[in-house]
């Protein structure tokens, strides 16, 4: 009889995992994916025409994980002073946005360039391999969108679409509402309601307002401009359903200062079993990012970024807490390192999938706007 104490079958099938495992659980991280991770992502700046420039600019300076390493535009005086502004060196400046990318080798480019630009300049990004992106929404016309989506293949590379509405907490909430909690059962109507009293009203800079007021450039007025975020937040919550009919009524209410665009505009947007109404405008009273969402048989209205009420039938109104996303999708730099670094495969709003969608509804909205019947979606 041995005199080795028993070792029993259960600590034998452990000792053997642990030896399967253990080479990998003990080998180093190689040096190179571990400075990948930690070394702040290099970001250029493609555009200074588009406002929202200024706030993102405004986070990047408070951030250690973010190098702007370059900017571009093609107008000498926007480069000059927004490099006053905050006091960016001289040598980041271009005037070239091919040059920016050979000389500063940036990781990605955020884009603020009027909407009909974005094609160009995600073909540049492409041609180099440099992850884009680009502020809302996606292109002015399905042609664009599908000439960026296959520049982006092309180019191996990721181009995303950030959203204010994409990083609210109170849209996290409706999300666990409908889609883990399955509340109320199936979606049948969304209602989203985005704008403000206008851009030459907020005191839009000039730049901005210049395209935002050209239905080229621009794609439309507050339809294109506002009713992107109902069409993104509508394909979101369905999954990227594809619609079945859109229709869309434009206005024009304040023609002496926007005269060639809509300042007005409401999409009926028809799917299978469900509709989305998305009432975009530059005639709201003040700043509006509201959004409502029935299903069979609740309610949850999200206002703003926080706050979120819920009706269930038979049941009162209630109050529902508005978590916050994971770090990685609290906010459009989070997102966009996670995705140049490999943490996350880009989905939702942010997706191009998503944005391909909506560009087709507001192609869509375009003409039936402007011959005044319903268009039926084209088969994918």
């Amino acid at each position: 009889m041995s005199s080795r104490p028993a070792v029993s079958r259960r600590t034998l099938i452990l000792l053997a995992a642990w030896l399967m495992v253990a080479p990998l659980s003990l080998a180093p991280v190689p040096a190179a994916a571990q400075a990948a991770e930690t070394r702040p992502l290099r970001i250029a700046i493609a555009g200074l025409v588009h406002g929202h420039v200024r706030g993102h600019m405004n986070a990047m300076v408070k951030r250690t994980d973010i190098e702007l390493v370059g900017v571009y535009d093609a107008d000498a005086g926007l480069r000059e002073k927004f490099a006053a502004t905050h006091a960016i060196d001289a040598a980041k400046l271009f005037a070239d946005l091919d040059r920016l990318i050979t000389t500063t080798k940036p990781e990605a480019l955020v884009v603020y360039t009027d909407t009909f630009d974005h094609l160009k300049v995600i073909e540049i990004a492409a041609r180099h391999g440099v992850h884009v992106m680009v502020e809302k929404p996606l292109a002015v016309s399905t042609a664009h969108a599908k000439a960026i989506a296959e520049a982006a293949r092309r180019g191996r590379i990721q181009v995303l679409v950030n959203y204010e509405t994409t990083w609210y907490r109170s849209h996290r909430a409706v999300w666990r509402l409908m889609h883990q909690e399955k509340t109320g059962g199936r979606i049948r109507k969304i209602v989203a309601m985005d704008g403000h009293f206008g851009p030459k009203e907020i005191g839009t800079q000039p730049e901005f307002f210049a395209w935002l007021s050209d239905p080229v450039r621009n794609g439309a007025g507050a339809l294109y401009d506002f009713g992107c975020y109902g069409a993104n937040i509508a394909t979101w919550l369905l999954d990227n359903a594809r619609p079945l009919r859109v229709t869309a009524v434009t206005q024009t209410h304040k023609p002496a200062i926007y005269a060639k665009v809509d300042d007005e505009a409401t999409i009926v947007i028809e799917y299978d079993g469900a509709q989305a109404i998305v009432q975009a405008s530059w005639n709201w009273p003040d700043h509006r990012k509201d959004l409502e969402v029935y299903t069979e048989s609740a309610a949850a209205w999200a206002t703003g970024g926080g706050a979120v009420r819920t009706k269930l039938r038979g049941k009162p109104m209630a109050d529902v807490p508005a978590e916050d996303w994971p770090v990685d999708e609290q906010n459009a730099l989070n997102y966009l390192t996670a995705v140049v670094r490999g943490r996350l495969v880009p989905s939702g709003p942010t997706s191009l999938e998503n944005n391909l969608i909506v560009s087709e509804i507001l192609d869509a909205a375009r003409e039936s706007a402007r011959t005044g019947k319903a268009v039926v979606f084209p088969a994918p």
